[in-house]
């Protein structure tokens, strides 16, 4: 199978590595991180003037008509510095469940403003007895005519803080786990009824617990039909991640290298350890070797068929997970107590790494998975 990219993605690829390379510094990150939202609204507007926000969406409401492989290209480059603004979030979450279960008027008025940068996305399906399983869903939704309320909370609802509007999901029908009967709501970030207890996650970005009493709502399409809207977007964010966590883990890598040549003992760089080699040409091997699931999943995750993608989200992120935990774990232990400090970005890079490994499924969960699945 042919991996190379195309004139316009190697262009994508080059001018969004020289972004990260030139403005995103790990000290400047840390200048974001003591900031109130904790991003940079500036980079947000300049993501949009050069048509980052827009490439992987339709070109009927202004995007660039691009995919999983262009989403996969811009997420391997921002996780590379660990980037925070809300591009997973806005983008690639609140993105494809506006593209894909959104009646074509709220296509029409949400898609373009995201697009320009003018308004940001939170994802709101987790709660606190559902575990990984998105059919399980207390949050109540009431119709009274035209009108909705939702009654319930949400958990670890990332970006919640600084989203303009929030994607709810919520039972319009059914039993708590039954697949039938979940619907998508949009929400407004003001809406009466909302309420926060707003928290930092282990990347240093923001994330929220939400309530909602009697709080106004706005069906995202479809009632009834949100089920499979919403499993796709996991799966979409789920090999968006992928390819974030496999920019850290080459990151990683290769300050582990700069790092083993410049400390010495015994007179001489470290890195000349033939011990120390071995676990290099390890970590290699597992930033080389996850490349190739993140093609693979980036690939697999956009087609029809759901038991396919699936398949391709669990084993991509169940492999993933294993080679970036054992990269982070080395690379720690190889820069010693330093690696562990505040001031240097080799534990920040394992923080962001651990994450990842508890994202949308853990990685024993994508393993268990992917093994019922190809039964």
């Amino acid at each position: 199978m042919d991996f190379s990219l195309s004139e316009e993605q190697q262009l994508i690829k080059e001018t969004i590595d020289k972004f990260v390379e030139k403005d995103y510094t790990f000290a400047a990150r840390n200048k974001l991180l003591e900031s109130e939202a904790r991003f940079s609204r500036d980079h947000w507007k300049r993501f949009a003037e050069l048509g980052w926000l827009g490439i992987a969406l339709p070109e009927a409401y202004g995007g660039f008509g691009g995919g999983a492989i262009e989403t996969m290209l811009i997420c391997e480059s921002f996780g590379s510095v660990m980037l925070l603004e809300p591009f997973l979030t806005t983008v690639v979450m609140g993105g494809n469940a506006l593209q894909l279960g959104a009646s074509e008027e709220q296509k029409k008025d949400l898609l373009p403003q995201l697009i320009a940068g003018e308004l940001t996305l939170a994802l709101a399906y987790a709660e606190a007895e559902s575990g990984y399983n998105l059919a399980n869903v207390s949050c109540e939704a009431k119709f009274s005519g035209d009108k909705c309320v939702l009654s319930g909370e949400k958990i670890v609802v990332l970006n919640a803080p600084s989203a303009d509007k929030l994607i709810v999901s919520a039972r319009s029908s059914g039993e708590q786990s039954d697949e039938a009967g979940i619907s998508l709501f949009i929400v407004d970030a003001n809406a009466a009824g909302l309420e926060l207890a707003e928290y930092l996650t282990m990347d240093g970005a923001r994330g929220a617990n939400v309530k909602f009493n009697n709080t106004p709502a706005t069906i995202l399409g479809s009632r009834g039909e949100g089920f499979a809207v919403l499993e796709n977007v996991i799966d979409l964010a789920t090999a968006a991640i992928c390819a974030q966590a496999l920019g850290a883990m080459e990151s990683t890598y290769e300050r582990t290298i700069e790092y083993l040549k410049t400390r010495k003992q015994f007179d001489v760089p470290i890195g000349s350890f033939q011990v120390l080699q071995h676990r290099l040409v390890d970590m290699y091997m597992a930033v080389e070797s996850s490349r190739s699931m993140v093609y693979m999943v980036s690939i697999g995750v956009m087609s029809k068929d759901q038991k396919n993608r699936r398949e391709a989200v669990s084993s991509a992120k169940s492999y993933i997970g294993q080679q970036a935990r054992n990269l982070g774990q080395d690379a720690v232990q190889m820069h010693g107590g330093v690696g562990m400090t505040e001031e240097l970005d080799i534990g920040h890079f394992f923080r962001y790494l651990t994450l990842f490994c508890q994202t949308f499924g853990s990685t024993d969960y994508h393993l268990e998975e992917f093994a019922q699945l190809t039964q």
